[in-house]
């Protein structure tokens, strides 16, 4: 219904943002909202997606235009939901999803929370071969190896930590692979938006 919202990104919480357009605050679930932290009071396009049900009605925003399609192939699979959808998507990089499913690595698919092996192979099945058109270029090349992020010596920045846990954890991770990962990122030096991206690179490994 809606394609995309303009307008003031006014609150930035673990599981979505809220953006103001026309004296309206629009609710949007992302993948990651605290990548929108230092756009907060600034104006903005939010690509969106209206997912009704019967007990529910909810509005996901992307940043990008392909980040809406690729959440729209992944929750027409069998056993994804948009939360599901969401931490794949939050995962943040996007080839790395489309090469396990051409190269149908279900071991990769299956690190992401809710996806079991029946989901990962529904997942190679349903999208493989249909993904060149949102991310073309990550059929042609191999995809890097994250870069480590560089470690500082103390963490006094608990709030930022705090936060990307909690956005962690409305992803769907366990509070046992939260706590497994938490000792390592506390000796890093990051804001919330980095913190997300670094404990995901971790998560998937």
């Amino acid at each position: 219904m809606y394609e995309y919202i303009k307008g003031t990104v006014e609150l930035i919480g673990p599981e979505y943002i809220v953006v103001e357009c026309n004296g309206i605050g629009y609710q949007i679930l992302t993948p990651n909202p605290f990548v929108f932290s230092d756009k907060k009071g600034a104006r903005l396009t939010i690509y969106t997606y209206q997912h009704v049900r019967e007990d529910l009605i909810a509005l996901y925003g992307f940043e990008t235009h392909k980040e809406k399609q690729m959440f729209k192939k992944l929750i027409g699979v069998s056993g994804i939901g948009p939360k599901g959808a969401l931490a794949i998507l939050a995962f943040g990089e996007p080839e790395q999803v489309v090469r396990a499913v051409e190269n149908e690595d279900e071991t990769f698919l299956t690190k992401f929370p809710g996806v079991g092996k029946k989901t990962a192979r529904q997942m190679i099945l349903d999208l493989k071969g249909k993904l060149g058109d949102i991310m073309p270029e990550s059929l042609e090349t191999d995809i890097a190896p994250a870069k480590k992020q560089a470690m500082s010596s103390e963490n006094e920045h608990g709030e930022d930590l705090e936060e990307a846990l909690l956005a962690l954890a409305a992803l769907g991770y366990s509070e046992r692979e939260l706590r497994k990962i938490s000792p390592q990122l506390g000796k890093e030096k990051m804001t919330t938006d980095q913190y997300i991206k670094r404990a995901l690179q971790m998560l998937m490994k």
